[in-house]
């Protein structure tokens, strides 16, 4: 599916949101280069050139920035393993290391228990909300497979007659 928007130059540009698997995009690319060998992957390269120029200028590694810089879509590097990796690898790299922690004194105890209890508190959170996350997808999951079973047993019936609560 495509998004179509004019540039400021009132040129036609179309955003695709939804990708075909790379099985269907290597025959297309087979077809337009006449060449039932060719699988396009050697455009990869313009990844590993964008790669190499961020590490030079000393910017971190990310799938945004080389997206950014080679002018790519994030479905491209995604779909090229090797460029995936190497990005997963240097962005891994990149990412700051925490500094040591402080010596502790007397003045610092309120400050470290007080941290410690706000970082235990943010894990907790962080837990709690994947498990609602987790129980969204689930009770997504058996929507749909209850829709499907209706429209399978011939139930069209619209959602504001399928459900009548009484009250009383």
């Amino acid at each position: 599916m495509a998004t179509v928007a004019l540039d400021r130059d009132g040129v036609a540009l179309e955003f695709y949101t939804d990708f075909p698997p790379r099985e269907v995009t290597s025959g297309w690319f087979r077809r337009w280069a006449g060449n039932s060998e060719e699988s396009g992957d050697a455009f990869g390269i313009i990844g590993q050139e964008t790669i190499r120029r961020l590490i030079k200028r000393g910017e971190p590694v990310t799938f945004q920035a080389v997206q950014r810089e080679a002018g790519v879509s994030h479905a491209f590097l995604y779909n090229h393993p090797d460029l995936r990796g190497r990005i997963e690898r240097l962005r891994a790299q990149t990412r700051p290391i925490p500094a040591p922690a402080p010596p502790v004194d007397e003045g610092n105890t309120l400050v470290l228990a007080l941290t410690s209890q706000i970082t235990r508190l943010k894990k907790q959170h962080r837990d709690e909300v994947q498990a609602l996350r987790d129980a969204l997808e689930q009770a997504h999951g058996e929507n749909l497979d209850l829709r499907r079973e209706l429209a399978r047993r011939g139930g069209d019936t619209p959602p504001s007659q399928a459900l009548v609560i009484r009250r009383g």
